[in-house]
């Protein structure tokens, strides 16, 4: 396979030579060059032709967000934010995700030549995936072309699933009424659960969210969703009472569970281990789900780098609830609704751009009475 040809962004000479031992770590990576600064990353750009920009966002001469604006309108291409400052000010990140960067990794604030190596299957892994996106063809979110992101060499953590929560229900049900909308998402989603909020009315059916995040940007992002969304967007906390016209995000570093506490659904925060090696994990939220909202339940998978997600959205299916993914034109990647799709989890396919109004047609849709006696 041909090798992923980066060039690397960052003002720091140990940065630019740790994260080239790191991406050259990997057989299916080639560092092709490094810049100081954006005006000389822009002349290698032109000489080296990468298929992948690392870039920082502190720089002398101009900083990575207006090189980042620039490049996208004048010449496309996949971008990996690698910065301190996505921790420190998630903003920027998520301006920078929406400005067309395909992903971002951040540097560990402190002693950064023994500690940045330890994450190299993260950053190449993010790399490799980067390395499929079209840029040109962006619209509301970015192409990613089918692409081998086998990372066996990379995997070291033990994939656990969703019985290390929360062991499948054996009598799932609905209870309490009412239909609760739950979408999954990962790389790309961010943007892509924009799209899907900024098309609800302020009295849409109640909507649960876990999206891959790490736990310093899911607050900045929830509070990001609430102002461009007529519904209100909020951070989930533990024991806060699921309504109709509300969004709810998980954590960024606990999974969120629905639950019912006899008298209405709650939010419910686990701070169990990492299920399918995420935390929050979609799996989990999608099985909660199932146990307390059953057939009510509108199941969702959005773009995302992976399969989390698809075991859950199949338990939903099989109990009867309206289960939906993004198609593959849309999707960053496809990873994620496309395990789904595969192992016949959902029942539809559509583009992102119709999701919203599927979303809510499918949750006004009237729960039958069988389901809606149980547990009421």
């Amino acid at each position: 396979m041909q090798k992923v040809r980066v060039l690397i962004v960052d003002d720091s000479a140990l940065v630019r030579k740790v994260l080239t031992a790191m991406l050259e770590s990997d057989p299916g990576i080639e560092v092709v060059g490094t810049a100081p600064d954006p005006l000389i990353a822009r002349e290698k750009i032109k000489a080296l032709n990468p298929d992948v920009l690392t870039l920082d966002v502190e720089m002398p001469r101009m900083d990575g967000l207006t090189f980042l604006e620039n490049l996208m309108r004048l010449r496309p291409m996949p971008v990996v934010m690698v910065s301190t400052l996505t921790e420190r000010g998630a903003d920027v990140t998520l301006r920078a995700l929406e400005l067309g960067a395909v992903d971002f990794f951040t540097k560990p604030a402190a002693d950064l030549a023994n500690t940045f190596m330890e994450h190299a299957p993260e950053i190449c892994a993010k790399v490799r995936l980067a390395a499929g996106a079209n840029p040109r063809e962006r619209a509301t979110v970015t192409k990613i072309e089918k692409l081998d992101l086998s990372l066996s060499k990379l995997d070291v953590a033990p994939r656990l699933s969703a019985d290390a929560v929360l062991p499948r229900a054996q009598t799932p049900g609905s209870r309490g009424g009412q239909r609760i909308i739950a979408i999954g998402a990962s790389t790309g989603g961010t943007e892509a659960i924009r799209v899907v909020l900024e098309a609800m009315p302020p009295t849409a059916p109640p909507i649960v969210i876990t999206q891959h995040i790490p736990a310093a940007f899911s607050g900045p992002f929830a509070a990001r969703m609430d102002g461009v969304s007529a519904m209100k967007v909020c951070e989930a906390r533990d024991g806060q009472p699921i309504q109709a016209g509300h969004v709810y995000i998980a954590p960024g570093s606990q999974h969120l569970l629905v639950m019912w506490d006899g008298a209405r659904h709650v939010c419910r925060l686990h701070d169990g281990p990492p299920v399918n090696r995420h935390k929050p994990a979609v799996d989990v939220l999608f099985r909660s789900m199932a146990a307390s909202v059953g057939a009510a339940t509108v199941g969702c998978l959005l773009t995302g780098m992976g399969d989390d997600g698809a075991r859950g959205l199949a338990e939903l299916k099989e109990i009867g609830a309206h289960t939906l993914v993004q198609d593959e034109a849309s999707s960053v990647v496809w990873g994620m609704p496309g395990a789904a799709w595969k192992a016949g989890a959902a029942a539809e396919m559509l583009p992102l751009d119709q999701i919203a109004l599927r979303l809510l047609a499918l949750a006004h849709t009237p729960i039958p009475a069988t389901v809606a006696r149980v547990g009421t």
